[in-house]
């Protein structure tokens, strides 16, 4: 009987808790089948309400806490940290706050630079690019990026539209300063990347930083009163015409900077920047991103596929930026040994397709893909938090309440937003494409452009749903699927992407018709097979009696285009 009364002594389970676990384990099915991304979209939305939180305290606060505050205080905080890696050197934190110091400090004696004042920044990926960046920012002045790429009259179109005091010009492009330079207004002061010149009228930069002292500028010349001043240009060729100067604030850098923590970067991360750093993706998100963590990033002057992955096991990378063209050129290498082992665990860019997503995957291992979508001047940005082959981010109730946006109808023919008989855009249903628009208020502003006002106004949608409201033409068609993930469709405009860069079909027009048997040049992109983006195609009539001289018409296109905006397809009707 003495085992039957031990057992009476075994504690008996609540009448309530089998009951109770049946319903646990019902909801989690429950949730599991009907909200599968639940808890992935609550922790990315707490990351968002955390840092929005953040900036409107500062806000309420009177504080103005930039970028560049940040990175000051990780130089004294961490100065022996690395904080630049370029062909084997080590720039510290310090290293690059006192280098940026002397910058500053040469500028302040031998320019009267005036806080907000606009530098042109000519340079290709090296240190010196982000010195001067920050050496002018120190300055208060607003830091233009000219794309490196962009040659003679569009060039000249750049310089011109942002209206700078100042052009910055690295050593390995003089060869585009001498084109441009007999054009160039003759108030624009141009400084080189050099200890001396055989340019008339043109200063030399590194004489002068070596002699420059490294103490800090005046703070009172770089503290920001408004997160909403404009700091940067950066060039977008948008959906028409030549490349246009988007401006962008300081509340946009602190947004960019964001991206990589958001996807789960941390300090310990090594982050590798293969791409221009003109670029938004490059400087805002890689740059302003590692500073943000910081941590270390290795910066390659120009993407190389068979160093990639030797440069991410010689630096010990563990973050990745990556447009789609990229991932494909990395998958196109000949297959080797042990290509999976690194230590990346994360990728952050855009534009990459479905099938070399999969090939990446299967390819170099579970790296974590973390695809987004956002314009350098948008006011509107998506995040795939779940890795959700093909798709650029994930919305819901809760960020559409912050983040308010919406997918309408468009009149292709038109080319135009559909309005219905009252006048009124019509929004589509889910799993049709649409243009995305994103609402314009105080907590997500368009900053617009410099230079042209014309141009700000015409990437704004006025009375679209009701009277007075003001959203943002992104261009950009994108589908929402019935589970709310976002895919990107195509684009409107005169644009076509090729090579991660945006081609304005009136910009290449322009130049072919320049040539004296030219009558006519209708530019326009086509698809290639097993490439990203689209290719220019240009239909061409002759004038009457004149033969299609090809030599000439290749000089002319080289000469004053771009590599990546040249047709590489040609029609003669």
């Amino acid at each position: 009987m003495r085992g039957w009364d031990d057992l009476y002594l075994l504690p008996v389970p609540p009448f309530w808790l089998p009951g109770a676990t049946v319903g646990i384990l019902s909801l989690h099915f429950i949730q599991k089948l009907l909200f599968p991304y639940f808890w992935a979209d609550l922790k990315y939305l707490l990351k968002v309400l955390t840092y929005g939180a953040r900036m409107e305290m500062y806000r309420l606060q009177g504080r103005v806490v930039t970028v560049l505050d940040k990175f000051v205080k990780l130089a004294e905080k961490q100065p022996h940290k690395p904080f630049l890696i370029y062909e084997g050197t080590v720039h510290t934190y310090r290293d690059v706050d006192r280098r940026s110091n002397r910058i500053a400090q040469v500028f302040l004696q031998y320019e009267a630079l005036k806080r907000g004042d606009t530098v042109a920044l000519l340079m290709g990926n090296e240190p010196d690019f982000i010195h001067v960046w920050f050496g002018l920012a120190k300055l208060g002045c607003v830091v233009a990026f000219l794309n490196f790429n962009v040659r003679f009259r569009s060039l000249l179109h750049c310089v011109s539209s942002c209206e700078p005091k100042i052009l910055v010009v690295g050593a390995d492009l003089l060869g585009t300063l001498e084109e441009i330079l007999p054009k160039l207004q003759k108030d624009v002061s141009v400084w080189i990347m050099a200890k001396d010149s055989k340019l008339p009228n043109v200063h030399t930069l590194l004489d002068k930083i070596e002699a420059a002292s490294e103490d800090p500028v005046p703070v009172n010349r770089c503290s920001a009163n408004n997160l909403k001043s404009a700091v940067l240009y950066i060039f977008t060729s948008g959906t028409t015409g030549l490349p246009k100067a988007a401006v962008i604030s300081h509340l946009q850098i602190l947004k960019g900077a964001a991206g990589l923590w958001a996807f789960g970067a941390t300090s310990e991360d090594i982050i590798y920047i293969t791409l221009p750093l003109y670029h938004s993706a490059a400087s805002l998100l890689g740059i302003g991103g590692c500073i943000h963590l910081g941590a270390t990033c290795v910066l390659k002057k120009k993407f190389s596929a068979s160093q990639f992955w030797d440069d991410c096991r010689r630096y010990n990378v563990t973050v990745i930026q990556y447009i789609g063209e990229l991932c494909r050129y990395l998958c196109n290498q000949p297959v080797k040994e042990g290509e999976k082992n690194h230590k990346v665990r994360l990728a952050v860019g855009n534009g990459v397709r479905n099938d070399v997503w999969r090939e990446f995957l299967d390819r170099f291992g579970p790296v974590k893909i973390c695809e987004f979508y956002g314009a350098t001047e948008g006011n509107i940005c998506f995040m795939n938090h779940t890795g959700k082959i093909g798709s650029v981010g994930r919305t819901n109730f809760f960020y559409k309440l912050f983040f308010p946006f919406d997918l309408i109808k468009y009149d292709f023919q038109k080319d135009e937003p559909i309005r219905n008989k009252h006048g009124w855009c019509e929004k589509v249903k889910k799993g049709e494409a649409g243009l995305l628009i994103s609402k314009v208020n105080a907590k997500n502003p368009f900053f617009g452009y410099a230079g042209n006002k014309r141009h700000t106004e015409k990437k704004l949608l006025c009375e679209v749903f009701k009277k007075g409201d003001l959203y943002f033409n992104t261009g950009d068609l994108m589908v929402q699927d019935h589970d709310n993930f976002l895919y990107f469709w195509d684009r409107i405009g005169d644009t076509f992407r090729w090579k991660g860069e945006n081609v304005a079909t009136t910009e290449v027009s322009d130049v072919i018709v320049m040539l004296d048997f030219i009558q006519e040049a209708n530019v326009y992109g086509v698809s290639v097979p097993d490439h990203e983006g689209k290719a220019g195609m240009a239909s061409l009539i002759l004038k009457h009696n004149a033969s299609l001289d090809l030599e000439q018409m290749y000089k002319q296109v080289v000469t004053y285009l771009p590599s990546y905006a040249c047709p590489l397809f040609l029609r003669v009707q």
